[in-house]
């Protein structure tokens, strides 16, 4: 017989997520959530509980759920420090608007700052990088059955509409583990979350339609077919420059893909030469910091941000914030629009040419390093893998290269380092395709306990480029000022540590290599299926990488 928790609060939340189609559940041991912890567990086939130990870990496999599957997921711990664990993935969905549903325990009201144990100030405790913060009655409080009902809803529909983070706190009184085998029924709910309608103002087609020189710059998206068939309409006939990132999840021939390849090395005359008189930005946040630096000095007249929830003034001369979905916004334009061309794409398109060739020049003398080890692993890994890229060196490496059609993920909301491989572990679990990561080292030894997970699919595989320290450290100008001994010690932390022993004390099969000719065999067997997930930690201790990538970007302004 199932046994269910006698407590009303949390009878009434698994009532109300079940109504909106909320299933997936992160529950990190504790006493003070137990009964939420029971409750889920006793009902499988409406929820999928998932136990994950660690708190900072769990946030980000919930993220990476919510990521893969485009819907909220719940996380739940204990009361105290446990919840502050949150806090990194948290910021990182808040940024990135991924729907978490956080739903902290905690003890009675009456029991903050009296020195109880496991008690701390839950109530608002994300208030700066949430979408809105709750907090339920005890269910000894006068209404607190009808209060809580709507508290609950309101919470779970401003997540769905956000599409970000929402905290509930809920405090419990003791006893925890009372339980009981039926349960009272509740009303359905009407929902009432708002869709927005939008009609494009009169005067925006004009500025379009009067702009010759108008650029559109895609950050960080997930795949869309519709936007990406609408903006390949607008450069069919070289109407418009399209640039975009590995992350923008857009592919197109007459796209401008690799960005720093094209804009690094830019005069005062060339930010004139090049430069949009419209420009208009979709997406989240854009990785290369050069093309930010060209677009703060460019200063174009005209700058439109398309997006349902964030208006940020990313190059200082925003004049209009259009909240609506990208696709809505250009299913209207492109009814009113001219798509003529305009020598402003050819003007790109020869720049990007000889670009490009550099590029292949330069190919065929890298030597083995980080950026040989980048370029090999686009042209290897099969065509049905989701791509996640670690923060750092990782992600700007993988703006210099092709992935083809590969969807292609990165935690660039707040850009740390923190949660990748749990995020990505969290993403192969709710995803039908297998999954890659492509980490540094600093960023894999840091999240190990993203591995403490039992739900790992067997076609996970991690790829981990070992330069023996934070690399990017050498390669971004300013540390390098530093004295050599401390930029080593204190900023690079440079080290000697190795995945094997983590591999098989997790599971997981290894490889380990060191130069080319071995790489080159490895791959080929790297992603055939196997009972287990893999680690291929490709060793490039020593190989001066940072010098590598200089030397790329000094050759790119050779004429």
């Amino acid at each position: 017989m199932k046994k269910y928790s006698s407590k009303r609060s949390i009878q009434i939340l698994a009532h109300l997520l079940q109504q909106y189609g909320i299933s997936d559940i992160i529950i990190s041991p504790g006493s003070r959530n137990a009964p939420l912890a029971m409750h889920f567990a006793e009902m499988p086939g409406t929820f999928h509980s998932f136990s994950i130990v660690d708190e900072r870990s769990a946030a980000f496999v919930g993220l990476g759920m919510a990521m893969s599957e485009k819907k909220p997921v719940a996380i739940t711990c204990t009361s105290g420090s446990a919840a502050v664990n949150y806090y990194p993935a948290i910021t990182e969905a808040f940024y990135s608007n991924i729907p978490l549903l956080v739903l902290t325990a905690d003890r009675p009201t009456d029991y903050v700052d009296i020195f109880d144990g496991q008690t701390i100030r839950q109530n608002n405790l994300f208030h700066q990088h949430s979408y809105g913060d709750f907090q339920l009655l005890e269910d000894s409080k006068e209404n607190a059955e009808d209060i809580n009902f709507d508290i609950i809803k309101k919470a779970i529909e401003l997540c769905i509409e956000k599409q970000g983070p929402v905290h509930i706190n809920i405090p419990l009184e003791e006893p925890l583990y009372e339980l009981v085998s039926e349960l009272p029924t509740f009303p359905t709910v009407e929902k009432t979350i708002k869709h927005k309608e939008y009609e494009i103002p009169s005067n925006l087609v004009a500025d379009w339609n009067t702009s010759q020189r108008i650029m559109i710059l895609v950050g960080t998206k997930d795949y869309s077919p519709e936007l990406e068939n609408q903006l390949t309409q607008l450069v069919k006939n070289h109407s418009v420059v399209v640039l975009s990132e590995a992350n923008s999840n857009l592919y197109h021939e007459k796209f401008f893909r690799h960005i720093d390849r094209y804009v690094f090395n830019f005069t005062e005359e060339d930010y004139k030469t090049y430069a949009p008189d419209l420009l208009i930005t979709v997406g989240q946040n854009v990785v290369s910091k050069k093309v930010k630096q060209f677009l703060r000095k460019a200063r174009p007249k005209q700058h439109w941000h398309l997006d349902e929830v964030w208006q940020p003034d990313t190059y200082f001369v925003l004049t209009e914030k259009i909240e609506v979905k990208p696709e809505v916004f250009f299913s209207k334009l492109l009814k009113f629009i001219n798509l003529e061309p305009k020598p402003y794409f050819n003007l790109w398109d020869v720049l990007r040419d000889k670009k490009d060739a550099k590029h292949e020049q330069f190919l065929n003398t890298v030597e083995f390093s980080d950026f040989y080890f980048f370029n090999r692993t686009s042209e290897s890994i099969p065509e049905n893998y989701n791509v996640h890229f670690s923060n750092s060196s990782a992600i700007r490496y993988a703006q210099l290269f092709d992935y083809g059609k590969r969807r292609i993920y990165c935690n660039r909301g707040t850009s740390g380092i923190d949660g990748s491989t749990s995020t990505v572990m969290g993403f192969a679990i709710k995803n039908a395709n297998p999954t890659l990561l492509i980490t540094g080292d600093l960023s894999f030894f840091y999240d190990i306990n993203g591995l403490w997970n039992q739900y790992i699919p067997p076609f996970v595989r991690i790829m981990i480029f070992n330069n023996g320290e934070g690399n990017i450290f050498k390669i971004i100008p300013g540390p390098g000022n530093a004295n050599p001994n401390t930029l080593d010690e204190f900023i690079a932390t440079k080290h000697h540590k190795t995945a094997e022993h983590l591999a098989k004390h997790f599971g997981f099969s290894y490889t380990k290599v060191d130069e080319e000719a071995t790489l080159d065999r490895v791959l080929e067997n790297f992603f055939k299926p196997d009972s287990q997930p893999k680690i291929l930690e490709v060793n490039t201790y020593g190989k001066n990488s940072a010098d590598v990538q200089k030397a790329y970007f000094n050759f790119l302004k050779e004429n």
